[in-house]
């Protein structure tokens, strides 16, 4: 058999252990804030059948699912029409199955099989990797995690306030101080898609207003006009949609239509939001915001970071019809994704990571004999039993062989067992930075890691 250099896939890493430490550090935080606000947590299956997953992310979204193809002898039931008939058509034939691209919809098919053995409304979180064909990039991979909050079977505005708090807390706990939350409504931009004279297209229209970071107003607004719109209002919702003062912004579109649910939406949004001044949440109001997904009916999310060149590394939004292409009508829900590969490359770059994540021992015991060794075999389990992050050097080579591997590891402390340490039962534990000794029991020990 020839042999060949290992590789991985473009747009996949491996994960040493600094970087795992790195990202578990920013998982416990994630965690820890959504069992705080009383999300139960879920897990869905990698795979996923393409009937579950296809239609719902537009035909762009459609176009970077991975299809797994189907076992065996895929290609015996197709024929010369079916390959005739284009690769759309020829996947339905070798392809049932594809890798989930996001967490939203297996969680929206998941409620509608457990529609009967959970409550509403129902608070889950679901920490789990997405697959995406994308091109990769810097902050863009094909195999992602995705750290999700979902509310089902409420449409009370304290959902979104509710979730807007915790982007609040979760950076707050993370130390991440330069980034901006941006909000929109599905509903104002539908307003506007049906102003400029495409009523019917208004998720096409979403989709253009969402290339606009990527593309530019101007080349946003000949998309625009090639969908239909009306030249001279196209212009002037693309002035509204780069206003930024709020007021304007709330006063311009209510002109418009002043019983615009998604104005009276962010309304009530903001002003919920203004009990919590004290919080000093990064908030703004942004038309410009439209989140590709086509699911999205309502509130919706976009979180940037503000000193760092990256793309949003938190989304979501509102909704209300997610479950009824899954046969139940009348769930609506709203959820928030952490992008936790976008969020550890800022935290990396604006060096916001504690020092002591990445240590993983407190002590390395280390010896001269095969008896000290054995000895240590006690005290290495007396230590873990306490909660000491404890290792023991497992085999009797050279004592300096034994010290060159505690400083490869970056242990803080050794502890040496020697015979006289045995026989007194008084170890010396050696600080590696500053070569300071010092002979203690093994009690003093425990006492000083976890005092």
């Amino acid at each position: 058999m020839s042999k060949s250099k290992p590789t991985l896939p473009r747009g996949t890493r491996d994960f040493g252990p600094v970087v795992s430490a790195k990202r578990s550090y920013i998982i416990d935080k994630i965690k820890h804030n959504f069992i705080k606000y009383g999300f139960s947590q879920l897990e869905t299956p990698a795979i996923e059948n393409l009937s579950t997953l296809t239609g719902k992310y537009g035909d762009e979204g459609d176009q970077l699912l991975y299809k797994i193809l189907n076992s065996g002898d895929y290609l015996s039931k197709t024929s010369e029409e079916d390959f005739a008939l284009g690769s759309k058509h020829l996947t339905t034939k070798i392809a049932e199955k594809g890798l989930r691209y996001d967490l939203t919809v297996p969680f929206a098919r998941f409620v509608v099989m457990n529609q009967h053995e959970i409550s509403f409304p129902f608070k889950r979180f679901q920490i789990q990797p997405v697959w995406r064909a994308d091109r990769p990039q810097k902050g863009r991979y094909r195999e992602f995690y995705q750290c999700d909050a979902d509310i089902v079977g409420s449409k009370a505005i304290w959902n979104e306030v509710e979730l807007t708090l915790l982007f609040n807390d979760v950076f707050n706990d993370l130390g991440l101080e330069d980034y901006v939350i941006k909000v929109n409504h599905r509903e104002i931009l539908f307003l506007l898609a049906d102003y400029v004279g495409l009523k019917g297209r208004e998720v096409p229209f979403c989709a253009e207003i969402d290339k606009l970071d990527k593309i530019g107003s101007d080349k946003v607004i000949e998309n625009v006009l090639a969908l239909g719109g009306d030249a001279e209002k196209v212009s002037e919702a693309m002035n509204l949609i780069s206003t930024t003062d709020l007021d304007k912004l709330i006063e311009s579109v209510q002109k418009i239509d002043e019983s615009n649910a998604g104005v009276q939406d962010v309304i009530k949004y903001f002003e919920s939001l203004d009990q919590f001044s004290d919080k000093n949440i990064k908030l703004e109001l942004d038309l410009s915001l439209a989140r590709g997904l086509s699911y999205y009916t309502g509130m919706i999310y976009e979180v940037k970071p503000t000193s760092v060149q990256m793309g949003s590394i938190c989304g979501g939004g509102r909704y209300d019809n997610l479950t009824g292409v899954f046969g139940l009508e009348g769930i609506s829900g709203i959820g928030i994704s952490f992008g936790l590969d976008r969020i550890y490359d800022v935290m990396e770059e604006l060096n916001l990571f504690p020092d002591n994540i990445t240590q993983p021992l407190d002590v390395l015991i280390v010896h001269f004999s095969e008896a000290n060794l054995k000895h240590g075999h006690r005290i290495v389990m007396q230590l873990r039993e306490a909660g000491v992050r404890a290792d023991l050097y497992p085999s009797s080579d050279k004592i300096k062989k034994q010290f060159n591997y505690a400083d490869k590891i970056q242990t803080p402390f050794t502890l040496i067992i020697g015979d006289d340490e045995m026989n007194a039962e008084e170890y010396t534990l050696k600080n590696m930075q500053s070569g300071e000794q010092k002979p203690m029991k093994v009690d003093e020990i425990i006492q000083l890691f976890k005092g």
